[in-house]
């Protein structure tokens, strides 16, 4: 049944604040902090520690240089000769702590980095996993590009709030925490109270424009995923564009969405100078207070040297470095926030098909298949299939025909479990179907659909898809019993031809002889025709069915028709309109009947004769 609308319907949640959302990093715990793994969990811990000692370190440096430079004045008045040891040990020591606050923090990156990338290899693959479990209708009702988007943008947003939250900004406000204890310990009060003032005016005055800002950001984003989707869109339907000489449209269209995009992206590249003068602005008045402070201390004949001076504004100089990109890295972070909220709320879309508690595999599978009294909807108020019963027994071949919409392609999705029926029953060997994994329901059935779709990759990897593992000889048997393996092997590359798009680069005879090799090495027990050659010219059609009547042998087979000529020989025929079965029986009673089935052979044979 159609699942009603909810939150999760639009992966993009609506806007929260930056605190809410980084409560949200609390669902990263499991990958950072996976159960059983030791190792993670002390580099983790490792990393944290390196992290906090880099700080005091590079605070503390300066302090030594100012140290140097009061002990090099002190030697210049005395009229020394040479350089003291004590001068030398300073210098070095400066130069040696900033080089172990780089060692610090690269040995952070060392022992971190397999944490941060398995975390996103989790993630990453969960989601893909997931997007795997949900329905046919959710994927049907989304934008490929578009998802697949959402899960780029949420994989990536892991690393950069690895690095930004973890290894930038929290320690620049454990370091301003650091300068601030160390200014009153070591000078005054006054000038931590500098120091500290300043950075939350900064941190304040760019969060607040930064805010202001994350509107043109945010309509820069709106017109990115309007663009990818419709180039996505566009050159999948490569060929329908093609057909109707769309290029200029489809070429218009895409640029319309670059113009909004280029729009936002002026308004908020213009609107970063204003931000950028303000932060500047009070970098520099806290540099000059400081330094103004410091002076006065001096005239005033307090205990104030030209080195703390100097040691002063490296440390403030230091201190400022990471807040430059505090305006990016705060829209950054919100953005990567919102990323990965959304795919978060991707994985939280609950699959509308679940396997029942205790579902059972279907094994031995004989290939009975029973349809009761079936009733189903795509939407509540439009009933597709109304009361459909029917049975197939084990090697039976039954054919569905009737007229287009009548819901004959419906019961291959509700036999594959893509969608749950309203009422009734599907049973295989008698079990229900709700009763059984999909996994293994699905891996007794196989299908040769109307419409064949590759992937991008070789003619081998194409067949060999339905049977991990397969080995050559397996393919090429399948492609020989598909009457499909004489053209592979004339081919310059054979097995190793790519297919490209979809297939495209095959004849649509070519793709449905690759299908039903495919299929043919499932080797199903319950095979189902979903008008397989319905698409096919008269000549290829015959050479096709001949090989599905092959593969049809003594296997349950399920076939949907659009041309009757390819059903005659069917245990029993089928006549679906308007979402009931009309009329049942073999080719011969049905046409002595005179109904529905009648009707349509005659009209197919008149068209027959016309084309002729």
């Amino acid at each position: 049944m159609r699942p009603s609308k909810n939150s999760h319907d639009n992966e993009d949640i609506p806007e929260r604040g930056i605190l809410l959302q980084l409560l949200g990093l609390r669902r990263l715990k499991p990958y950072l902090w996976p159960a059983g793994n030791l190792g993670f969990k002390v580099r983790s811990i490792l990393a944290l520690i390196l992290t906090v000692a880099s700080q005091f370190v590079i605070v503390g440096s300066p302090f030594l240089l100012g140290m140097a430079i009061d002990e090099i004045g002190v030697a210049e008045a005395n009229f020394a000769q040479q350089i003291s040891i004590l001068i030398i040990a300073l210098v070095l020591g400066y130069g040696g702590l900033r080089l172990l606050a780089t060692l610090f923090s690269e040995g952070r990156e060392y022992i971190f980095a397999p944490v941060a990338q398995s975390a996103q290899r989790a993630v990453a693959t969960e989601t893909f996993a997931h997007m795997h479990r949900l329905s046919l209708r959710y994927h049907l009702e989304k934008r490929t590009g578009r998802l697949t988007r959402i899960i780029e943008r949420g994989v990536k947003s892991i690393d950069f709030l690895f690095r930004f939250l973890l290894f930038n900004i929290g320690p620049t406000f454990l370091q301003l925490g650091i300068v601030g204890v160390a200014f009153a310990v070591a000078y005054d009060w006054r000038f931590a109270s500098i120091a500290v003032v300043i950075v939350v005016t900064y941190v304040a005055f760019t969060i607040i424009t930064t805010e202001w800002r994350l509107k043109f950001r945010r309509d820069m984003n709106r017109q990115d995923n309007e663009a990818a989707a419709k180039a996505v869109d566009s050159l999948l339907n490569y060929e329908t564009v093609k057909y109707f000489s769309a290029e200029a449209f489809e070429t218009t269209r895409y640029d319309g969405a670059m113009a909004g995009y280029m729009k936002a992206a002026i308004r908020s590249r213009t609107s970063l100078s204003t931000v950028n003068i303000g932060q500047s602005f009070l970098m520099n008045l806290g540099l000059v207070a400081v330094v103004l402070l410091a002076a006065m201390g001096i005239f005033n004949g307090e205990d104030i040297t030209i080195g703390d001076i100097t040691a002063v504004t490296l440390v403030l100089m230091q201190l400022y470095r990471p807040l430059n990109i505090l305006g990016f890295a705060y829209r950054e972070i919100k953005q990567a926030l919102t990323d990965l909220e959304n795919m978060f709320s991707l994985l939280d879309r609950r699959p509308e098909i679940l396997d029942a508690a205790g579902a059972k595999d279907l094994v031995d599978v004989s290939g009975h298949v029973a349809f009761e009294d079936v009733y189903f909807h795509y939407d509540p108020d439009r009933d597709i299939l109304k009361g459909v019963d029917f049975t197939i027994e084990s090697g039976q071949t039954v054919a569905i025909v009737g007229p287009t919409g009548a819901g004959k392609s419906t019961l291959s999705r509700i036999l594959f479990r893509f969608y749950d029926i309203a009422s009734g029953s599907v049973r295989i060997d008698g079990q229900d179907l709700k009763d059984l994994t999909q996994s293994s329901v699905r891996n007794a059935l196989g299908i040769v659909p109307q419409d064949t779709v590759l992937f991008n990759d070789t003619i081998g990897y194409n067949i060999g898809y339905a049977k991990p593992g397969a080995t050559r000889s397996e393919i090429e048997q399948a492609a020989r019993d598909a009457q499909v393996h004489d053209f592979i092997a004339g081919l310059p590359k054979g097995y190793d031809t790519i297919v490209g798009e979809r297939g495209l680069k095959l004849s649509g005879g070519e793709k449905q002889r690759v299908a039903i090799a495919r299929t043919l090495l499932k080797n199903p027990a319950i095979l189902i025709l979903d008008e397989a050659t319905s698409a096919l010219d008269s000549a290829t059609e015959r050479d096709i069915q001949a090989a599905l009547d092959r593969i049809a042998t003594d296997r349950t087979t399920l076939v949907i028709a659009h041309r009757l000529t390819t059903i005659t020989g069917a245990d029993q025929i089928l006549v679906l309109e308007d979402g009931q079965i009309r009329e049942r029986g073999t080719h011969e009673d049905l046409l002595r009947g005179g109904g529905l089935y009648a009707h349509l052979w005659a009209q197919q044979e008149n068209e027959a004769v016309s084309d002729s």
